[in-house]
């Protein structure tokens, strides 16, 4: 019997609007989780893919001596100055989207019904093709920044951060669901338990067919 597809979650929001939380949360429910940061970080980690390319655009001073990617020096380049993301994500997005058709293949061939496709540049990348129905997750602007500034950052880099995305109106307007996480997580964790289950009948539905 031919491996079925999954039904595809796109899962995106603004840095700070707890993506990863609501991923986990879903991942705990059954879904297969597929997180772009993470197949990035796997990229440009040492000896990662993309790391030659990096090396090539954006010269030795974003490298460690020891061949490491000084990933706080490449950030203060690209997100300051567009023209560097845009290259960055030229080089960075081709090969994310190559690992997660892959995965996304083994899934089908598991049997998996549901497949979370966790994204921060879900649309901007184009990634929402493969989606069945796109999900935003969101938070007020000052719990964003705080969020992002117990990171470490200060408030100037957070900004920065946060200015880099696509707006959340836009984000909001082109999803099939809005899910606010700047309220308890108990009501935030009942609606995406919801939506997973409605997610669930639609993967059932569409593999009958």
């Amino acid at each position: 019997m031919p491996a079925s597809r999954p039904y595809i979650i796109g899962l995106t929001g603004g840095i700070g609007c707890g993506k990863s939380e609501a991923a986990a949360y879903l991942a705990s429910l059954g879904a297969v989780h597929i997180d772009a940061d993470e197949l990035s970080h796997e990229l440009t980690a040492p000896n990662g893919e993309a790391l030659p390319a990096i090396r090539e655009i954006f010269g030795d001073g974003v490298f460690f001596e020891d061949g490491r990617l000084d990933r706080v020096a490449l950030g203060n380049i690209v997100f300051t100055s567009e023209p560097h993301r845009r290259a960055l994500e030229g080089i960075i997005h081709p090969l994310v989207q190559k690992n997660t058709l892959k995965l996304i293949d083994e899934a089908g061939a598991r049997g998996d019904r549901v497949v979370v496709l966790n994204v921060p540049l879900l649309y901007e990348t184009g990634m929402d093709v493969l989606c069945d129905e796109t999900w935003t997750v969101c938070a007020d602007p000052e719990t964003q920044l705080e969020r992002v500034m117990a990171r470490g950052f200060t408030e100037e880099e957070a900004r920065a951060r946060i200015s880099s995305q696509m707006s959340p109106e836009e984000r909001q307007a082109r999803s099939q669901r809005v899910i606010r996480t700047d309220r308890s997580i108990e009501k935030t964790r009942a609606e995406l338990g919801q939506l997973y289950a409605q997610a669930v009948r639609k993967a059932e539905v569409k593999n009958e067919e």
